[in-house]
C-alpha cells in the first residue's frame, strides 16, 4: 500500500508545560487536522490550568537554529506564529520569515494568557506591527490583543467593523477578528479580507477554556497547508473549533476545560 505524504505545517511559539495551550495545543490540532506537525519553540513556560508561574525566552540562537533545521529539510506549507515573548524574538522571526518567504503565514499575536500572565513585552508590540503583521495571510487577534494593537476600546459591532478596517491596514492580507471576549449569547468572530466582512457565529459556552486561540491559529494554518484558500480555511478551523471545545474537558484542579483534539 503506499503512503501519501501529508502535508506539512510549522509552529513557531511557547511550549505550554500544562499541555492545553502553546506548542502542545498546536501540534494536536495539526495532527488532528491531517498535516504533519512541525515546531520552533521560542520560549518555555510553566505552567498549569492555575496559571503561569515562570517564562524562560530560548536564546536567539537557538530559535534561528531550529526555523533554519526545519526550513532546510521539510516542505512547508504554512507557518503559525504564537507566544514570542520580546521584541528580540519578534524581531528574529519575522526577519527569518521575510527572508524564507513561507507559502502562507498565520500570526497570532498571543499577549496575554487565560490567566492573566502576560505572555509579549510591551516593547515588542511595535515590532509586532511594524515587522511581523506585514507578513501574515491571516492574522488572528482576540479582541483584547486587537485593542492593544490598535489602541482603542472595541465594544461594538460597529467598533469590530472599524477595528477589522484598521487592522488590515497594518499589512495583513486578511484578519479574523475573534469575538470569544465580547457578550452576549452568540460568539461572532468576524473575517476581513478584499472581498468584505464574513461572519461566523456560534452559541456561547458557559465556560472557561484554555487554548482555542492557539488551537484555532493553528487549524487555520493546517488548512492553508493542505492547499484551502485563507476564507475556506477560516471556515474550517472554526467550525473544527467548536467541536473541541463542546467535547473538552478538566484535566487540572481548575476549572479551566482545554479542548478534545
Amino acid at each position: 500500500m503506499v503512503r501519501l505524504t501529508p502535508p506539512v505545517a510549522l509552529t513557531i511559539a511557547g511550549s505550554d508545560s500544562g499541555g492545553g495551550a502553546g506548542i502542545q495545543a498546536d501540534l494536536k490540532t495539526f495532527h488532528a487536522r491531517g498535516v504533519h506537525g512541525l515546531s520552533a519553540i521560542a520560549a518555555i513556560t510553566s505552567q498549569n490550568t492555575r496559571g503561569v508561574t515562570a517564562v524562560h525566552p530560548v536564546p536567539l540562537a537557538h530559535i534561528r537554529s531550529q526555523i533554519a533545521a526545519v526550513f532546510d529539510d521539510f516542505p512547508i506549507g504554512a507557518v503559525k506564529t504564537g507566544m514570542l515573548g520580546s521584541a528580540a524574538i519578534v524581531r528574529l522571526v519575522a526577519r527569518e520569515l521575510a527572508a524564507r518567504k513561507p507559502a502562507r503565514l498565520v500570526v497570532d499575536p498571543v499577549m496575554i494568557a487565560t490567566s492573566g500572565a502576560r505572555l509579549l513585552d510591551e516593547g515588542a508590540i511595535t515590532v509586532l506591527v511594524n515587522e511581523l503583521i506585514p507578513l501574515a495571510d491571516v492574522l488572528t487577534p482576540n479582541l483584547p490583543e486587537a485593542e492593544a494593537l490598535l489602541g482603542y476600546p472595541i465594544r461594538s459591532a460597529k467598533d469590530c467593523l472599524r477595528a477589522g478596517a484598521d487592522l488590515r491596514a497594518l499589512g495583513a492580507e486578511s484578519v479574523l477578528l475573534k469575538g470569544g471576549h465580547g457578550s452576549g449569547r452568540e460568539v461572532v468572530d468576524r473575517y476581513f479580507d478584499a472581498r468584505g466582512v464574513m461572519e461566523l457565529r456560534h452559541p456561547r459556552l458557559k465556560l472557561e477554556a484554555h487554548g482555542t486561540g492557539c488551537t484555532l491559529a493553528s487549524a487555520v494554518a493546517a488548512e492553508l497547508a493542505k492547499g484551502q484558500s485563507p476564507r475556506r480555511a477560516v471556515q474550517r478551523a472554526v467550525a473544527y473549533v467548536q467541536r473541541a471545545l463542546a467535547r473538552g474537558y478538566q484535566p487540572g484542579g481548575a476549572a479551566l476545560r482545554v479542548l478534545s483534539h
